[in-house]
């Protein structure tokens, strides 16, 4: 069983540091199948998993400058508001209202996602950006002549497609900062309800609100998961629903896992890191239906 904690932490660690995501979609499933532990305890043990991996993702995009850590303050205090909210609604809710809220808010996620990564033409690099005066993340980003001051492909900066993507430094104002703010409410909620870090509510609704490219988003999504996981552990420990000794285990591989798809973030294009998180919501989707069907059985 410590063999297997540690390959899952590893496998769902890489996924964090890749993606942007805590992992959590994972974890529930497999700490209901695999240690038997009700749901609530398995929603309270995958928030604790969530924080050492997150922070561990966190501090490499960080020092790989592959974030926007300001933002992504704004959104985890943003989600550290609300996730007690969501972990105190989690305790008057059956199962079956827990797992069909995650499943509709995955279904969300994934086909944003999908529609998302099919708009990015092949072979297209994201809009270049620099931290200069005029390229804050709201500044127009669909038009011709921003895209060709600022480099840009034809491909990412036709207006007839959607907004370019961002990818670069960019200067935050109030209006960034009150966006991934109200981001992280509504994660937040999400997260403390069903038991995950909110990424994978996080990283859809960044993109297509603040056109950031796919490794700023989930890089920025990570320092989130980071901040808001923290309130919904502290009332999970208070109400004595975490399992300390397999959410320490898993955390064992989950950590080295996570510094270690944050490396792998410039080496995967922007439109397959896209593919991939849809991907990753629909295998995610599957376990937690698996996971449903056992519990009722």
């Amino acid at each position: 069983m410590a063999a297997a904690s540690l390959a899952v932490g590893f496998v769902v660690g890489v996924l964090s540091g890749l993606l942007g995501v805590g992992g959590g979609m994972f974890l529930v499933p497999i700490f209901k199948l695999g240690y038997l532990m009700d749901s609530l305890m398995c929603t309270a043990t995958s928030l604790f998993t969530i924080i050492p991996t997150s922070i561990s993702g966190a501090v490499s995009r960080i020092r790989n400058r592959t974030c926007v850590p300001k933002l992504g303050i704004a959104a985890g205090l943003g989600g550290a508001v609300t996730s007690p909210l969501g972990v105190w609604l989690a305790t008057q809710s059956p199962d079956w209202a827990i797992m069909g809220a995650a499943a509709l808010v995955i279904a969300y996620s994934a086909t944003t996602m999908f529609r998302k990564a099919l708009a990015v033409p092949k072979g297209a690099a994201p809009q270049k950006r620099g931290a200069g005066k005029g390229n804050s993340a709201d500044a127009p980003a669909d038009g011709a002549p921003n895209a060709a001051a600022s480099g840009a492909t034809p491909e990412t900066a036709d207006s007839s497609q959607s907004p370019a993507i961002i990818d670069g430094p960019v200067d935050v104002g109030r209006r960034q900062l009150l966006l991934f703010a109200g981001i992280g409410l509504v994660a937040g909620l999400a997260s403390g309800y069903v038991g995950v870090g909110g990424g994978f509510l996080m990283v859809p609704m960044m993109i297509s609100l603040a056109h950031l490219s796919m490794r700023y988003t989930s890089g920025t999504s990570l320092i989130a998961v980071m901040i808001l996981a923290v309130p919904g552990v502290v009332t999970q420990a208070v109400l004595g629903n975490i399992n300390w000794v397999a959410g320490i285990a898993v955390a064992c591989g989950s950590v080295p896992g996570a510094m270690l798809g944050a490396r792998l973030v410039p080496r995967v294009p922007e439109r397959q890191l896209r593919f991939l998180f849809a991907g990753f919501l629909i295998v995610a989707a599957i376990m937690l239906v698996v996971n449903q069907f056992a519990s009722v059985a």
